[in-house]
């Protein structure tokens, strides 16, 4: 189903010049109303009447994460407070945290970009959506419950954690869809196993709406299998307004991104040049509408490629392929370049281990160690150093032909590593404590 059929298959031709007329306006707000852009925009020498369309982008100043927590918490704000409805922020769990506001309108169009993903799996009138995104400054729950108000569907806010009260409410408000991080959605789904007082086959669940971090094929079939769902990643950031800035069709052949609201570039992440058309680089996103705080050129750090070739479905909005990992998560391990991603993937390829894992990364000696903490799945599990080695060892080849490096594994029992539910961490790198 295809919620927005005017927006969503819009011609290329017209797509553009409504993409041209909101740049322009976006671009003289930001320059009028916001000291940041106006100072960068006057150090380059740009004025807001040189951007003549959406061709002319690439003339505009970037902007980083870092420019947002030097902002913080209201310097890039466009709108007076009095017309500001809802703060957002993330963690901020390197430093200030990353602030978002929202006017009406704002959160109107955000609302429009999560329906535009839930109607994917056709979520409407009747429907019980439960929410296991945190609620609060975290944009996953409130966007994802926004969005299923507007399919006219029933909102159960349950926010993240008490897993044993998720599942009670799953089977007993028989809920149709299930929203959370895909590592809490695995973990649900082994509670549910291991529950001697319910059974998958007691649930109405139909289809799972999963984000906030990245999972692979392998984590999506896990799930599916599980939870006997459709899996549908639904992609968003923070800084442009949360989750709902693009998600997947039926076909899941890319995440399409509602390009009428988010202006998508693949930039070199080295040189900073725009890419040529299906090559791989760094995603750069503008808000094409929103009016309490417009993001210019924002570098998500994502690196991925756009697909222009118009999908079965029928949209003809932009895809982006599967996330590679970020650019700022990437690890160099021995001069090798590591995303924690190719870990999981290549655990979904061995039916013993289960997706969970933890790196740990150290130097002793002035060599890079790279430890890993993976789980056998306990109809696998023995304490036995000696039965582990058979399945430790074409886990190994396994790693070493992909990346090239040697890690130490070392098993832990089923759960020995520790769930989150909210983002999964995967990594410690002790070398930045390294004198």
């Amino acid at each position: 189903m295809i919620h927005n059929p005017k927006m969503e298959c819009m011609g290329r031709e017209e797509m553009t010049a409504l993409q041209s007329e909101r740049l322009r306006k976006i671009v003289k707000t930001c320059y009028e109303k916001v000291p940041f852009y106006k100072n960068k925009m006057d150090k380059m020498g740009i004025k807001p009447e040189d951007i003549k369309g959406i061709e002319d982008i690439h003339k505009l100043p970037f902007t980083t994460k870092h420019d947002l927590r030097d902002e913080y918490p209201f310097g890039l704000q466009a709108t007076p407070m009095s017309e500001v409805r809802r703060i957002h922020a993330s963690s901020g769990t390197t430093g200030k945290p990353v602030v978002d506001t929202y006017t009406d309108n704002d959160i109107a169009n955000w609302a429009e970009g999560v329906a535009r993903v839930m109607a994917v799996g056709d979520i409407g009138p009747g429907d019980v959506v439960q929410v296991s995104y945190g609620y609060g400054l975290f944009t996953g729950g409130l966007g994802a419950h926004d969005g299923a108000h507007v399919r006219g569907a029933v909102q159960l806010p349950t926010s993240a954690g008490n897993s044993e009260k998720q599942i009670m409410l799953m089977k007993d408000f028989q809920s149709a869809a299930l929203c959370c991080t895909p590592s809490y959605a695995l973990h649900l789904a082994e509670c549910i196993e291991k529950s001697d007082q319910v059974k998958i086959e007691d649930m109405n669940l139909r289809v799972g709406f999963f984000g906030a971090e990245p999972w692979t094929e392998g984590m999506r079939k896990e799930l599916e299998a599980k939870l006997h769902i459709k899996a549908i990643d639904i992609y968003g950031l923070t800084e442009m307004s949360g989750p709902g800035v693009g998600g997947e069709c039926e076909y899941q052949c890319g995440t399409h991104l509602w390009e009428d609201m988010f202006y998508p570039e693949i930039i070199n992440p080295d040189t900073l040049e725009p890419c040529k058309p299906g090559e791989f680089g760094e995603l750069v996103f503008t808000s094409l509408c929103k009016e309490a705080m417009p993001i210019i050129r924002y570098r998500t750090r994502d690196l991925t490629r756009l697909i222009y070739d118009k999908c079965k479905c029928g949209r003809t909005a932009v895809r982006m392929d599967r996330i590679l990992g970020r650019s700022d998560d990437m690890m160099i391990i021995r001069g090798v370049n590591v995303f924690p991603s190719q870990i999981e993937t290549v655990l979904t390829e061995f039916p013993a281990f289960t997706p969970q894992y933890f790196i740990t990364v150290d130097r002793k000696n002035n060599e890079d160690t790279f430890d890993l903490d993976v789980e056998l799945r306990s109809e696998f599990f023995s304490p036995n150093p000696s039965k582990q080695m058979p399945y430790i060892k074409p886990l190994y080849d396994r790693i070493v032909s992909l990346i090239g490096i040697k890690p130490n594994i070392h098993i832990k029992e089923p759960g020995g590593i520790e769930r989150s539910i909210g983002k999964a961490k995967h990594v410690k790198d002790l070398r930045n404590f390294q004198n």
